[in-house]
């Protein structure tokens, strides 16, 4: 009979809070009705697109 391995498990998301605009916060409330997309989701995905296509200047 083979043995059941169970591994520790890979925490990928983590909390972290942030101070922003309360405008800002209701264009990702509007945005996150409009797309079906939590408000989360929406950010997160704007965070990696800001990070993929920032350029740093010296």
């Amino acid at each position: 009979m083979e043995k059941l391995i169970i591994t520790p498990k890979e925490e990928k998301a983590v909390t972290m809070t942030i101070r922003i605009d309360k405008t800002l916060q209701d264009k990702y409330s509007e945005l996150s009705t409009t797309t079906n997309r939590s408000r989360n989701e929406l950010i997160g995905m704007a965070l990696q697109y800001a990070l993929d296509h920032m350029e740093l200047q010296p």
